[in-house]
């Protein structure tokens, strides 16, 4: 039974469903004993919603019977979702203390159309507080662990949704992005993850932590995976003012097309990452390896390109990220959202409700974000970013001139150790160093595993990542199922989880 959850695609596992050689409740319940038995090691899961996936999969089956879910890719199949991610009747709590008994009244549009589709929530996963950090650890309840290394971090903030897929204890998650929270843990957990462009997903439902930059996303463990569900998750939604009425085409059946033409890509490597300081020389000889076999093996052509603004990148982002965050965290104050710690005076209860109920990261960027805005700074830092912006999307648009997509590693560094950079935030605020900038301009942008690198007898993942044009999502996942057949590193899972 493992093999075949591991082997086949998510549209072919669905496609079994229908053609009735295995039930509904049989999938969820493979994958159920299997957060049984492995997330007590892991810590991927918040909470799992046990009996309400068995519910679900019996009204996902009588739909199935009824024919009604024959364009669906993903009937059946069950899927976890990051816990800053509203789901109706169903606590989201955000790895926050503050938030830890909120039960939503709502679905996110991202869920209500996981559902229509025929797609099972089947749990919540761990994330930092209210998605700040790199690593999981900032989690109010428990760090995660990476699959391929209990010892190490699986990435943040999506470090639950990228270990539940690693380990395959579902075979798709979604998480958000902000600065990289989506593809730095799938290139440390050795699975697909994927950043739509912005306003491609709607962000309705999803809690906010930047504004300007959130994005929801797929995992997955193969390219076509986080296609079929970014085809049903995708689209215009009146509900979020920033998701534009844009088509969404059927991205598997783009995919395809291309891959029978045999379609020849011009891929810009990024000089400025590949010799940026910091970068592990066997993360860069990786990379390289896979740029070279992507010209060998498909006739693609190969140009280094420079991103004069990559060097601001990361100062522009922890400008503009904590500022917003500041804001979006006022409401939660003991009054209108949240726990209360209550006192005799209003004003110490909102002090005593924000320092016992928010964790130190989280601090820490409302207090950056608060002094960017004050009077006699905003005009020296806000605004400087924002026009700092400005000229960052303008280097990619020069860039996107001379070629088709841009390619570089997903993180400068292997999976580094569980408390390793936990009192140093400078050090971990730079393992989003190579995500930040296409979260800056708003681009499409995905990890697939490229390699793996041995250390102290363990396999450890690398992964690349590529980025494209606005809404451009076909071409990102072309090249990225090419990276997929030259590096060899599919739907890999570690042998102890097998």
């Amino acid at each position: 039974m493992v093999e075949i959850f591991v082997e086949k695609k998510v549209r072919e596992i669905s496609q079994l469903i229908k053609k009735k050689e295995i039930s509904v409740r049989e999938v969820v319940e493979f994958f159920l004993d299997r957060i049984k038995k492995f997330d007590p090691q892991l810590n991927a899961f918040l909470y799992v919603c046990e009996k309400e996936a068995i519910l679900q999969a019996e009204e996902v089956q009588k739909k199935i019977n009824s024919g009604e879910l024959q364009n669906s890719k993903i009937a059946g199949i069950p899927i976890a979702i990051k816990d800053n991610i509203a789901t109706y009747k169903i606590r989201t709590t955000c790895g926050s203390k503050i938030l830890e008994n909120w039960i939503p009244p709502y679905d996110a549009t991202v869920v209500k159309r996981i559902k229509s589709a025929g797609g099972i929530i089947i749990g919540k996963t761990n994330l930092d507080e209210f998605a700040m950090g790199s690593s999981t650890e900032n989690s109010a309840f428990f760090p995660t662990k990476n699959p391929w290394d209990l010892d190490r971090v699986p990435g943040g903030s999506s470090g639950g949704s990228a270990s539940a897929v690693a380990s395959l204890m579902v075979r798709l998650s979604l998480g958000s992005d902000t600065g990289g929270s989506i593809r730095q843990p799938a290139g440390f957990c050795g699975i697909v993850g994927l950043c739509p462009t912005y306003g491609r997903v709607s962000r309705f439902g999803l809690v906010a932590f930047a504004s300007s930059l959130d994005r929801i996303g797929p995992f997955g463990l193969y390219v076509d995976d986080v296609a079929d569900i970014l085809y049903h998750i995708a689209g215009y939604d009146e509900l979020d003012s920033t998701c534009p009425y844009f088509p969404v085409p059927d991205y598997s059946k783009e995919i395809a097309i291309l891959e029978e033409k045999n379609h020849r890509v011009k891929i810009g490597v990024i000089k400025d990452f590949v010799e940026a300081d910091g970068l592990d020389k066997r993360v860069r000889d990786i990379i390289v390896l896979v740029a070279d076999k992507l010209c060998r093996e498909f006739g693609f052509e190969l140009e280094y390109v420079s991103l004069p603004t990559f060097k601001y990148a990361v100062p522009i982002y922890y400008i503009i990220a904590p500022a917003e965050a500041s804001s979006n965290l006022a409401r939660y104050d003991g009054v209108k959202y949240g726990v209360r710690d209550d006192s005799e005076e209003l004003s110490e209860m909102y002090v005593k409700t924000r320092t016992n109920r928010f964790g130190d990261e989280v601090k820490r960027r409302i207090f950056i974000g608060t002094f960017v805005l004050s009077s006699g700074y905003y005009d020296a830092y806000y605004l400087k970013a924002q026009k700092a912006i400005t000229l960052l999307r303008r280097d990619f648009d020069e860039t996107f001139k001379k070629v088709d997509v841009v390619i570089c590693p997903t993180s400068p560094e292997l999976p580094f150790k569980l408390g390793e950079k936990s009192q140093d935030p400078l050090k971990m605020y730079l393992s989003d160093v190579f995500t930040i900038p296409s979260s800056l301009a708003g681009l499409p942008a995905i990890s697939v595993p490229a390699g793996f690198v041995e250390e102290n007898g363990k396999p450890l993942p690398v992964g690349l990542q590529i980025i494209g044009k606005q809404f451009d999502e076909v071409s990102v996942l072309y090249v990225a199922k090419c990276v997929e057949k030259v590096s060899g590193c599919a739907g890999k899972i570690p042998k102890d989880l097998i």
